[in-house]
């Protein structure tokens, strides 16, 4: 059973996450929590220099360290990384604390959105759209599993994509909860 109202949104890098959480957090009157600005925040670094000093895994403890936290403020919308869902840990948190969100798009809107932010270190690559199939042939079955809603961000707008997850998250929560 959810424990708050929080939503919660997962996806691949490019899909919209900070976008769309800004405009669902404004049409909320919610807290909008990005998960990444909270770990450069605490550590006074950009995501890059701490995967350069501490590699993928000190990155993904830090991440699993943040959720943990963030979660349990209530009546916030929050975008994580696109691996935050790798860690077991991590989907229990996102599960029990809040709506989850899959924000999906396809590889070519991906690579579209992401071609110049050199802050994006899995991308960091001779091949991108390679480590972007790659990233979601691992990662896209985690989405699917966790994800109470999946919209694809790719082929409606910003405005459109987060009219479509208030429906669902309104009606996921007018809906009769189970009893423990």
């Amino acid at each position: 059973m959810r424990e708050t109202k929080n939503i919660c949104l997962i996806g691949p890098m490019g899909a919209g996450k900070t976008t769309i959480g800004r405009l669902l957090a404004k049409s909320l009157g919610a807290t909008f929590v990005d998960s990444d600005k909270q770990i450069e925040r605490r550590t006074g670094v950009c995501i890059p220099m701490i995967f350069e000093y501490e590699g993928e895994a000190g990155f993904r403890r830090r991440e699993a360290e943040v959720l943990a936290e963030v979660v349990q403020m209530d009546g916030i919308v929050l975008a994580t990384g696109g691996g935050a869902i790798l860690l077991p840990e991590n989907r229990e948190c996102l599960r029990r604390r809040g709506f989850v969100v899959y924000l999906y798009c396809s590889i070519e809107k991906q690579l579209e959105r992401t071609h110049k932010d050199s802050n994006r270190p899995l991308l960091q690559t001779a091949d991108p759209r390679r480590r972007l199939l790659e990233l979601q042939a691992v990662r896209g079955p985690l989405y699917r599993a966790l994800a109470d809603f999946t919209i694809d961000t790719g082929k409606l707008s910003s405005h459109s994509a987060v009219r479509r997850i208030l429906r669902a998250y309104q009606q996921a929560n007018s809906e009769p909860r189970e009893r423990p």
